[in-house]
């Protein structure tokens, strides 16, 4: 047994990196003095002609790393980027480090390091790749371009998701190099609307696990089971409990397809690094009758617990998420019930840092798509009245935030600017009449008025500029519907939010034409292009993916503490920001999502300057240039040269 000199890998290389995981200032990295390799080095290698490793599992398996981590805390509440990839240059080679240094055949099924045909002649010699792979070397671009060939050739969007999954968990690079370079086209593939029809047959589609799956099975024993994922310096975490999937209803164990989508968006669009994610499914059973009877179930197969004993699961879950992770860590809550959603932000939003995409997120995109359009309508928040569809978590998410902007503009008490905000749910306009049956979450919006019970009695009667749908039942926007609106609106502004495409309240081609071309369209899923009376009309998408990756990355680059309404306003007002006259001359209040990167770097130091302002944020001193900063944080999916 030779005991190898730790300088071998690293301090002869003059690995350099930085302080955090994002900070931009160099420093040479020295490894814990703890790190210990051992390589067994005799004439007979394995089959694979690779040098066997042996390391130091005892901390591994006490919930650290192979390494004695540094217990300083780095930007986001993570670690030290011990081993340089993060921090270095792109021209700067790394060491593809797993538990030992991956090599040979385990370097190719190695999904973090794994490059393909990329990797170059001189990489195949010093890791044990030569014969491994075909003789040609082809570059990231040509691989990018063959996949793409591939993708499209499949006609069932479905085919075209799992071909995506299986590209991600063999090389992740090339997964988001790909996604990256075709985002527009390859968005609606990664998550809605195809990610819907996906959670629907999850069973069916089902591989290999993806993230972590904590079920009442692990009660009293989450730590432990947040201890088995091999990432240490987890910076987001992305939740569900599968209750409400999109306007799916209850898929149970199958709303992983959620998670796993939301975070390849965090990457992607908002540079946080794949290894700094965590997707999370909690298992308290489904009370979806065809899932309990299908032989391809993943998920526990019961009823849904409720009442203590979900809250007593939630409860152990994010407090053993803080004590893993630290205070820092984000948690984003999606597609939970009304009833647990509002419950579980009014509870945890004091003391951990939670974000609901469903009801926050929604509403941030919304608002940002109503600022944009008053620059083609005129007027301000507080010249137009509102009605909505659906009074759920994004419909009164919504509401409230725009109420908090008219607030912040007027100077006016939110209960006051509330009044130009009216809802419509299942039993009729939301009335102070109603105020016994009322949930709480909808009784801010019950206003002095008769009982009304459809919706185009209310429209008729309200007079909205801006209708919302956010109810999840397709097809709602009638014909007569839309033509009310725009009896008097010289241009109406319609927004059909409900996901996935079939459950949208209107199609972007019956909103064009049952208006006579006049209204400003959006819609929570895509929709293709309108030729109407040969004018081609843009749909805008209000999608949330445009908010959460860039507000994300602007919590974890400042080191944010708590999320604060006036964070979601300013991510709010800096997608506004975004869309330019050449938007608006197409009818787009959203700007294209080709330059989603752009935009949220920009969301991301508006988010990040607000912490600072509120003295939320953490990371000390401030950095003098928050969109320069944004921009250097984020992940880059090219490839590396290794050592």
């Amino acid at each position: 047994m030779i005991s190898l000199n730790r300088s071998c890998f690293l301090n002869k290389t003059g690995i350099s990196g930085s302080c955090s995981p994002f900070c931009g200032r160099q420093r040479a990295i020295n490894p814990p003095a703890s790190l210990k390799i051992v390589a067994a080095v005799n004439s007979n290698r394995d089959t694979n002609g690779s040098v066997v490793m042996e390391s130091t599992l005892k901390e591994f398996r006490d919930g650290a790393s192979v390494i004695d981590l540094d217990s300083t805390t780095a930007v986001a509440g993570g670690v030290h980027d011990v081993y340089g990839e993060d921090t270095a240059t792109e021209d700067q080679f790394v060491t593809p480090w797993s538990i030992s240094v991956a090599s040979g055949y385990s370097l190719l099924r190695d999904p973090h390091h794994n490059k393909g045909l990329a990797f170059t002649d001189k990489e195949r010699d010093a890791h044990y790749l030569r014969g491994l792979l075909p003789p040609a070397v082809i570059s990231q671009e040509l691989q990018v371009k063959k996949m793409m060939h591939i993708i499209r050739q499949y006609q069932v969007p479905l085919q075209k998701y799992m071909a995506m999954m299986d590209l991600q968990e063999r090389n992740e690079k090339l997964f988001y190099k790909l996604l990256i370079d075709n985002v527009e086209e390859m968005l609606p593939i990664v998550y809605t609307p195809t990610v819907g029809e996906a959670c629907q047959k999850y069973g069916n589609i089902f591989s290999r696990p993806q993230g972590i799956y904590i079920s009442l099975k692990e009660k009293g024993r989450i730590l432990e089971v947040l201890r088995n994922w091999p990432e240490k310096n987890v910076q987001v975490i992305v939740v569900t409990d599968g209750e409400r999937i999109l306007g799916l209803g209850d898929l149970g164990c199958h709303g992983m397809g959620i998670p796993v989508g939301k975070l390849s968006l965090y990457t992607a669009l908002g540079g946080v690094r794949p290894s700094a994610c965590l997707p999370v499914t909690i298992d308290v059973g489904t009370n979806n009758e065809k899932l309990l009877n299908d032989e391809f179930y993943i998920g526990l197969r019961q009823r849904r617990a409720t009442g203590q004993e979900y809250a007593e699961l939630l409860h152990e879950f994010m407090t053993a998420v803080k004590q893993n992770y630290g205070e820092r860590i984000l948690i984003q809550f999606e597609d939970f019930a009304n009833h647990n959603a509002f419950d579980l932000l009014a509870k945890y939003g004091t003391t951990h840092l939670v974000f609901n995409d469903d009801i926050q997120g929604t509403a941030s995109v919304v608002l940002a798509g109503i600022v944009a359009a008053l620059k083609l309508v005129g007027g301000t928040l507080a010249d137009h009245r509102f009605l909505f569809l659906g009074a759920g978590e994004a419909g009164t998410g919504i509401a409230e935030l725009i109420a908090l902007e008219m607030s912040k503009q007027t100077n006016m008490p939110v209960e006051e600017t509330r009044k130009n905000i009216w809802l419509v749910d299942s039993k009729g306009l939301i009335v102070s009449s109603r105020m016994e049956s009322l949930q709480q979450f909808k009784k801010p919006w019950a206003h002095e008025h008769e009982p009304i019970k459809t919706l185009l009695d209310a429209v008729n009667d309200i007079k909205p500029t801006v209708l919302i749908g956010t109810s999840g039942v397709g097809k709602t926007f009638t014909k007569e519907v839309v033509e009310a609106m725009a009896s008097f609106n010289e241009k109406p502004i319609i927004l059909a939010l409900s996901n996935p495409t079939s459950q949208s309240e209107c199609t972007a081609e019956e909103a064009y034409t049952w208006t006579g071309g006049r209204a400003i369209f959006a819609s929570g899923s895509p929709f293709a292009p309108v030729e109407y009376e040969g004018e081609l009309r843009v749909p805008g998408q209000a999608n949330n993916a445009y908010i959460f990756p860039g507000f994300g990355l602007g919590l974890i680059m400042s080191g944010t503490i708590r999320v604060h309404d006036d964070m979601l306003l300013a991510a709010s007002e800096a997608l506004a920001a975004q869309v330019t006259p050449e938007n608006f001359d197409k009818g787009l209040i959203y700007p294209p999502f080709a330059n989603i990167r752009k935009i949220s770097a920009n969301i991301a130091a508006n988010v990040a300057a607000k912490a600072y302002e509120l003295g939320l944020a953490t990371r000390l001193p401030q950095p003098q240039d928050l969109l320069k900063y944004a921009e250097s944080c984020m992940y880059s999916p090219v490839y590396r040269g290794y050592r």
